[in-house]
């Protein structure tokens, strides 16, 4: 079924020949002669959307629109008038409503408007169920409704008591270390320290030092004793992200940590023990890594007891708009701006795209979205303001202007102090662009 219509026109003859065609197109369609009937019919959660006729006895359409209107001011009303009617109609699309149709129209126009008015009513809903879910969300931020994430989150809760080490699988950008943090945040080492660690970010030179620790002299500019990681983590959880870039004589370190639960610092032969919790996270198959001697094969064994698998955004499209009304509503916070509405246009260009950059792709292009700034999705922006070569220079430099301190309020993490640095400007130029430009209050750090 292609929606639901509720039709009103006083002339019988019109009434069939509409409803025909709308049928024949895949709609349920309510057909009424006058305005009292329809609205008995139209709630904020019922799923279509009404056309009517504007000159009828009683209650004229235009009545019947301010009035559905008040019932739902988001529900899409489709007017048909006369030709003499198209300037009172053409002031009803100001007033709300969705599109008018001049008499004598094609049943293949009416149908079109049906169908535009009715994917845009289901957008609508969805946003609204989006937002009643978001109110509910559980307190480990574990966003998503469907049966995958369903699941994701019940086995975060099963395994989150059990105080074992966890392996968390899943691609760039599906959020692993919040998975991890859920785990942390749900045990009973809840209230210890959650250390994080990417492995692939820290180089050879350094990463034994950052782990395990190291006493004055065990190597030159080493001045002073260090406390580890895994130390320093103490009664709480080690998150080791990218553990398949750890060094190979490290990793032999590391599976000692996971069997004997004790750590020697560089430099000293003292074995010191740590209450730790381990949790590694990885985007590549261990077990093949294993087998071409990339990866050591007893630790991956170790490893390998209890895992957790982050599903890729692309196997969950229904989640897009649920996580990008989350991420909007959270960069709001962050930049100290009003939530910007997430209109059901901006959702029909998220849902086709794969985002091979998972959710953190998705994030990024909601706090673009949230600062104002055009929407991309893959790189590619809607046709309009941004890339319109109607614009003048000064209009264009001025939206390039926006986005690139925007861009580097994103990266500096909004510290004011960090992004006039970056941009070469002085702290009044910079908070007199970001006055102008709409791009909320910095941090003043």
């Amino acid at each position: 079924m292609t929606g639901a219509v509720i039709l009103v026109d006083d002339e019988q003859h019109l009434r069939t020949a509409c409803t025909q065609a709308l049928e024949l197109a895949g709609f349920s369609v309510d057909a009424f002669p006058g305005a009292e009937s329809a609205l008995d019919r139209i709630s904020r959660s019922w799923d279509g959307v009404l056309i009517t006729d504007i000159k009828m006895p009683g209650p004229d359409g235009l009545e019947l629109m301010r009035r559905a209107l008040d019932i739902d001011p988001e529900l899409p009303v489709i007017l048909v008038t006369g030709h003499g009617d198209v300037p009172m109609a053409v002031q009803a699309i100001r007033d709300g409503a969705y599109e008018f149709l001049e008499k004598p129209f094609a049943s293949e126009t009416l149908v079109d408007a049906a169908r535009r008015a009715c994917e845009k009513r289901r957008l609508v809903l969805e946003n609204r169920t989006l937002r009643a879910e978001l109110a509910g969300t559980p307190q480990q931020g574990i966003v998503g409704r469907t049966e995958v994430m369903r699941r994701l989150r019940e086995a975060i809760a099963s395994l989150a008591a059990t105080d074992a080490d966890i392996l968390v699988r899943g691609e760039t950008g599906v959020g692993k270390e919040l998975v991890a943090r859920s785990l942390h945040e749900l045990s009973p080492r809840s209230g210890g320290k959650f250390v994080a660690i990417n492995c692939g970010a820290l180089p050879d030179t350094i990463i034994e030092s950052e782990l395990f620790g190291h006493e004055p002299g065990a190597f030159t500019g080493a001045t002073k004793q260090r406390i580890g990681k895994f130390e320093y983590g103490s009664g709480g959880t080690v998150f080791l992200d990218e553990v398949e870039s750890m060094p190979m004589d490290l990793q032999i370190k590391l599976l000692r940590v996971l069997q004997e639960r004790v750590v020697e610092r560089l430099g000293s032969n003292e074995e010191i023990p740590v209450d730790v919790r381990i949790i590694a996270a990885t985007k590549k198959d261990l077990r093949q890594a294993s087998a071409e001697g990339a990866f050591r094969e007893d630790l991956f064994y170790r490893l390998d007891i209890l895992t957790l698998d982050v599903p890729p955004l692309r196997e969950r499209p229904d989640d897009v708009p649920l996580l990008f009304h989350h991420f909007v509503a959270q960069a709001a916070a962050r930049f100290r701006r009003e939530p910007r509405e997430v209109a059901p246009e901006v959702l029909t260009r998220l849902l086709p795209y794969h985002w091979p950059g998972n959710v953190r792709e998705l994030q990024n292009a909601a706090i673009r979205f949230a600062l104002g700034l055009d929407l991309e999705v893959g790189g590619s922006q809607p046709s309009g303001e941004a890339t319109s070569p109607r614009r003048g220079l000064a209009e264009q430099v001025a939206s390039m202007e926006k986005r690139i301190i925007a861009q580097a309020l994103i990266h500096n993490d909004n510290s004011l102090k960090a992004t006039y640095e970056a941009l070469g400007v002085s702290r009044k130029t910079l908070y007199e662009k970001m006055r102008k430009y709409g791009l909320g209050q910095p941090d003043d750090g």
